[in-house]
Parts: C-alpha cells; sequence; structure tokens
C-alpha cells in the first residue's frame, strides 16, 4: 500500500487523469471514502482523462451512467446495494472493453473482478485527501508505481 497527499481538487484530478492514461480496457477502479471524500471529483478525473465531454456526476439513483471518451467510462455508485444480493449485469460492465469506477464497492464486493484497483479516500483539513492505493493484482502494482512518480 502507498498513501500520497493532496492539497487541492485541482491535485486529485491530476491524479485521476494520470491514472486514465495508465488504464487498460476492462480495469476496474473502487473508490471506497465516506460521504463528501472526493470519490465522485476523483473520477470526474479520470473521466477527463479519457477524453470524457460530458459532465460527470455521482449516479447514485440509477446506481450506474456510462460516459463515452477514448474508451467507455462506467461510473457505478453500489451505496443503494447495501444489503441487496441483486446482481445488476455487473459483468457487462466489468468487460465490455471500458473502464468501470465504483463507488461504495464494499456493497457489491462479491461481484468485483479479483484484479483491480482499490483507492481509500480520506478527507483532511479542507481539500486535502489523503489517497491510499491498495493494488489488487501484478498490473496495478506497476500503476501503483507509476502514480508515485
Amino acid at each position: 500500500m502507498k498513501t500520497i497527499k493532496l492539497r487541492t481538487e485541482l491535485e486529485t484530478k491530476r491524479l485521476a487523469r494520470k491514472l486514465a492514461l495508465l488504464l487498460r480496457p476492462n480495469d476496474v477502479v473502487t473508490l471506497i471514502g465516506e460521504l463528501g471524500a472526493g470519490k465522485t471529483t476523483f473520477t470526474k478525473g479520470i473521466g477527463e482523462g479519457l477524453g470524457v465531454k460530458r459532465t460527470i456526476n455521482s449516479p447514485t439513483f440509477t446506481i450506474v451512467k456510462s460516459y463515452q471518451g477514448e474508451l467507455v467510462l462506467h461510473h457505478i455508485d453500489a451505496y443503494r446495494l447495501e444489503d441487496s444480493d441483486e446482481d445488476i449485469g455487473f459483468d457487462e460492465y466489468f468487460y465490455d472493453d471500458g473502464i468501470t469506477v465504483v463507488e461504495w464497492p464494499q456493497f457489491i464486493e462479491s461481484y468485483l473482478p479479483e484484479e483491480h484497483l482499490e483507492l481509500m479516500i480520506e478527507r483532511l483539513d479542507g481539500n486535502e485527501r489523503l489517497i491510499t492505493l491498495k493494488p489488487r493484482g501484478s498490473f496495478f502494482e506497476i500503476v501503483c508505481e507509476e502514480l508515485m512518480r
């Protein structure tokens, strides 16, 4: 595990854009953090890195939103799936040659691919965030090394 301290929203988006350039089709990134931690802001940065032109916002009520960029970005908010065994076809998102970002992944953990990148976002003072990178698989270990440079 590696940690990165970010001082501003701009730095958060910059890190996310850098991550987007390292991702491959079918990669999954999970974002863990309290309400207001910056999960959607991070997702917006990934979208920018993928060339998404539409406004990205939290899919809390729709659960999944997809955005076209250089690769399709699927944004899943699993918060409303707590205590649910419902499979809404996650494989269709995880394996369609796009990138999938999952907020609140703990609620759909059994559906996640074994290899993915887990990010924990902690809110510090003001706009400061502490991001903990937890790679799940050798490819994501390399991605984390690149992000730390």
